[in-house]
């Protein structure tokens, strides 16, 4: 995971190193992909016990894909060792293992039939079965269903699961378990976890990992727990949504979402599940050892409530003069859509196409609010997409500096987040990420209004789909299925906009450095 503050020593330790098991190769990225789809395949297990006990439609597409993840996971595991930490074998292990899981992930989905309705081919349900394994392991939260009654109850709480994997990281879950990969593990973490700098909580990095994962489940019980006091949701349902708020992904077994109980007091609990989910869980980590001032002092923490609080004060002002909404409902769609958008969750509180929660129908100017944190996100080291709030605040700075440059040439004028001055090269590095999200968002709108997407909601899609925020606007609307507003090669640029995005670029097009240089050096030969 990654810290608030911009940089940070790193501290060489020892690592442990476990003994190599005869016949085992080195392969980093095989070893740590093998204990990742093993990880996944325990989901997939306990959602086909779930689905046999219950409605029982779908048990044999989750049983056979649980155990082709299952076994190709250990068949990796097993027969390869952590080998290489060089920065191209880590890029590579962290892309290839998030490409591999959203693959095999995408099984229970086709081979259940999830999206065999008439009309589909085969391609069509292949197209689906990704985008939604995409979706789900990326914690974007758009979908690609259309009938929510088609799933079994245990299907469907894969489909929730996905999420709650993706949203702490499973590499980062990986790394929990690989003690011997020593520094090369806070590297993997680095990798994946979303944010400029890595934070070290514990003197091993898999202590670390197993901190940041204590965090996440214990709060995974707390919200499941508190939708169930609450009236309206089930067990099932609880825990099904406690999956999804803590990893604010967004996924819900209902088509209405949130929509689907009308509940404030249920809306009330997911708001703040979400804020929480929004934040750096290393603050978490510390304030749970009794730091509690840890929230006070964190200058990105502060900066996201206010973000947060600002867009609901505007957009609430908006529906309430603007649209004519009465304040009470202005007040209660329009905080709960700013919180779903703004942590990247999803979650949509309409209850049906056209209703106060279809913020498609809003003003135009209270959708350019949600479009504008499609961008920002929440905090660095959180569960949530975007480009993050830290980023944000010294991009902004630097733009300041910049301005004051032109007036004091000579002044020496540190770039700072908070208090701390923020070193050149992360600077640089921030600067460089914003510029390939500019560069990929603006590929992207190309590339799917080019496969006959509307541009309005191509725009909110690709904008969407790069920070896993979910819905869209215009024909990909929290009412919507993606399925109907983008053609199927869309669809699939769309599912790799997610996965880039939850990695936050780099790891993705890094990964391509390693073969393209090997190729390079092959034809120089």
């Amino acid at each position: 995971m990654t810290d608030a503050a911009p940089a940070r020593s790193r501290e060489v330790l020892e690592p442990d190193r476990a003994p190599a098991r005869f016949g085992a190769r080195p392969n980093t990225t095989l070893h740590v992909m093998g204990i990742a789809l093993v990880f996944v395949s325990v989901g997939m297990g306990l959602s086909t016990v779930l689905e046999a006990l219950s409605t029982n439609r779908d048990t044999v597409g989750l049983l056979i894909s649980t155990i082709v993840c299952a076994g190709l996971g250990l068949a990796l595991w097993r027969s390869t060792t952590a080998g290489s930490v060089r920065a191209r074998s880590i890029f590579a292990a962290v892309g290839w293992t998030w490409i591999v899981v959203t693959l095999i992930g995408s099984l229970p989905y086709l081979l259940s039939g999830t999206f065999a309705i008439p009309g589909a081919d085969f391609v069509e349900q292949v197209v689906n079965s990704v985008f939604e394994s995409a979706s789900g392991y990326s914690c974007t939260g758009s979908t690609a269903l259309r009938d929510f009654d088609r799933p079994g109850r245990g299907l469907l709480m894969y489909r929730q699961a996905t999420q709650w994997y993706g949203g702490m990281g499973i590499v980062l879950l990986a790394v929990s378990v690989l003690p011997f990969l020593g520094v090369g593990g806070l590297d993997l973490m680095t990798a994946e976890a979303p944010g400029p700098a890595s934070d070290r909580l514990a003197p091993r990095v898999s202590e670390t990992a197993r901190h940041l994962w204590i965090i996440y489940i214990v709060f995974t019980i707390v919200v499941a727990a508190a939708l169930f006091i609450v009236p309206g949701p089930s067990l099932y349902d609880s825990v099904a949504h406690a999956l999804t708020t803590t990893s604010t992904g967004g996924f819900s077994p209902y088509g209405a979402s949130i929509g689907y109980y009308d509940s404030v007091v249920v809306e009330l609990v997911v708001i703040a599940g979400m804020l929480y989910g929004g934040m750096n869980f290393a603050l978490h980590w510390r304030a749970a050892r009794g730091e509690l001032s840890a929230y006070r002092r964190d200058p990105e923490l502060r900066g996201y409530l206010a973000m947060v609080a600002g867009a609901v004060v505007i957009v609430v002002g908006f529906l309430w003069l603007d649209d004519g909404m009465e304040f009470a409902t202005a007040l209660r769609v329009g905080a709960f859509n700013v919180v779903s958008l703004g942590t990247s969750s999803g979650f949509g509180n309409a209850t049906g196409s056209g209703s106060a929660g279809d913020f498609v129908t809003w003003a135009p100017a209270a959708q350019m609010i949600l479009l504008l944190l499609f961008i920002a996100g929440a905090s660095t080291g959180s569960t949530s997409g975007g480009i993050k709030v830290m980023r944000v605040q010294v991009l902004f700075n630097h733009t300041i500096r910049s301005i004051r440059r032109t007036q004091q040439p000579r002044a020496v004028l540190p770039v700072k987040h908070g208090s701390t001055p923020v070193d050149e090269d992360i600077l640089s590095r921030m600067a460089g990420f914003f510029l390939l999200y500019v560069l990929i968002v603006s590929m992207g709108v190309i590339v799917v209004t080019g496969l006959g997407g509307d541009l309005d909601a191509t725009i909110g899609a690709v904008l969407g789909s790069l920070g896993n925020m979910g819905p869209a606007i215009g024909n990909a609307g929290p009412t919507a299925s993606f399925s109907d507003a983008f053609s199927q090669p869309a669809r699939l640029v769309l599912a790799l906009l997610m996965v880039i995005g939850r990695l936050e670029i780099f790891p993705i097009l890094l990964m391509f450095a390693a073969p393209y240089r090997a190729i390079r050096d092959s034809v120089t030969r």
